[in-house]
């Protein structure tokens, strides 16, 4: 039961992720969001980051809460969050945006459709207009182009 609690929660965060994205940092918190849909980062770090804690803070509480609780189901949410938020590190911030010079080259037809999403989505700078907001799920079209 844990397993599968830990896996709907990581494949909902696919959809947090798009929902959050779209309204929350392309709406009242884009002040947060927008120096990373700038052409190049003076930093780092960028404000942005902040939003690794904002997703971070629950899954950290719910594995204690669960844990205390002697290992319930809010340890599996709290697990599938946080493997949630490792998987998007490593494809948003390693694999798509090269913070790490990792996976350059590559020739995978998932990453490099990816990529072409995520490019689409940064080709507006302002918090209009957007496409593309989710990280995992790469709409089809992505992969023709």
């Amino acid at each position: 039961m844990f397993f599968l609690i830990f896996l709907g929660t990581f494949l909902l965060m696919e959809a947090v992720t798009w929902f959050t994205h779209k309204y929350v940092m392309h709406g009242f918190l884009w002040y947060l969001h927008s120096d990373h849909h700038q052409p190049k980062y003076a930093h780092i770090f960028e404000r942005n980051d902040a939003f690794f804690v904002i997703f971070a803070v629950p899954s950290i509480l719910l594995i204690v809460f669960g844990a205390e609780a002697g290992y319930d189901y809010r340890v599996a949410i709290g697990a599938g969050i946080a493997a949630y938020g490792l998987s998007y590190f490593i494809v948003h911030d390693i694999i798509i945006h090269q913070r790490l010079k990792l996976f350059k080259n590559t020739k995978n037809k998932y990453l490099v459709a990816l990529r072409k999403g995520h490019k689409v989505h940064h080709k507006h700078l302002g918090k209009e207009d957007g496409e593309c907001f989710g990280m995992l799920f790469v709409p089809f079209k992505y992969f023709k182009i």
